[in-house]
C-alpha cells in the first residue's frame, strides 16, 4: 500500500519561508510525477508544482520565481522550497505522486495535507 507522508507545514509571516516535504512509501512501481497542489476552502484544489521523473517541471504562474520544487528519486521524496511567501499562499498543500503500473496504466495517490498559513 502506497502512503504519502507529509511535512513542513506551519505558520510564517509574509515574507518568509517554508519547505514542505513528502516521502512516498510502499511503491513497488516507478513513480512517475511527484507534485504539490493546495486548497482553500470553497475552492477546487489546484495545481502548485509538479516534478516529472525525466526531470521537466511546471509551476503555476502565481509562484513562479518564489517556490522551487525538487525531487530525490532514490528516496522517494519531493521537496517544496517556499520563499517570499504571501497571505494568499495560505492554503492546505497536499502531496500527490502517479505510479506508473505494469499494465502502463497510472494510479495517482495524495497526501494527507499540511496546513500553510502567512499571516500579513
Amino acid at each position: 500500500q502506497v502512503q504519502l507522508m507529509e511535512s513542513g507545514g506551519g505558520s510564517v509571516q509574509a515574507g518568509g519561508s517554508l519547505r514542505l516535504s513528502c516521502a512516498a512509501s510502499g511503491s513497488r512501481s516507478s513513480i512517475k510525477t511527484m507534485g504539490w497542489y493546495r486548497q482553500v476552502p470553497g475552492r477546487q484544489r489546484e495545481l502548485v508544482a509538479a516534478v516529472a521523473s525525466g526531470g521537466s517541471i511546471t509551476y503555476s504562474d502565481s509562484v513562479k520565481g518564489r517556490f522551487t520544487i525538487s525531487r530525490d528519486n532514490a528516496q522517494n521524496m519531493v521537496y517544496l522550497q517556499m520563499n517570499s511567501l504571501k497571505p494568499e499562499d495560505t492554503a492546505v498543500y497536499y502531496c500527490k505522486i502517479d505510479v506508473l503500473l505494469i499494465n502502463l496504466s497510472t494510479r495517482t495517490y495524495w497526501g494527507q495535507g499540511t496546513q500553510v498559513t502567512v499571516s500579513s
